[in-house]
């Protein structure tokens, strides 16, 4: 089992930045792919980003070019650099971590842009 732990959501006025941090009770990040899903009101949970085992790095349309996911390994430890925030990144971010038939998620953090 392993447990994820999300950290660094808040509120944050239209193009400013945050950094979401996903802390993992054990070395999964260099086995598994992983991710960062968003959840905004009324809407269905959407990828943001995801870096898989080997480092390949992908992101939903929506988020290209303003965020960034990175994964510290020695620190078990996972990253969300988000800039140029508008209003439609307000969401709740959950990381998720997916090995083999295996599926983890962290609890959530929630992210507030004010416009």
């Amino acid at each position: 089992q392993v447990q994820l732990v999300e950290s660094g959501g808040g509120l944050v006025q239209a193009g400013g930045s945050l950094r979401l941090s996903c802390a993992a009770s054990r070395n999964i990040f260099s086995i598994a792919t992983v991710g960062w899903y968003r959840q905004a009101p009324g809407k269905q949970r959407e990828l943001v980003a995801s870096v898989t085992s080997g480092g390949s790095l992908a992101y939903a349309d929506s988020v290209k070019g303003r965020f960034t996911i990175s994964r510290d390994i020695a620190k078990n430890t996972m990253y969300l650099q988000m800039d140029s925030l508008n209003a439609d990144d307000t969401g709740v971010y959950t990381c998720n971590a997916r090995y083999m038939l295996y599926d983890f998620w962290g609890q959530g953090t929630q992210v507030t842009v004010s416009s």
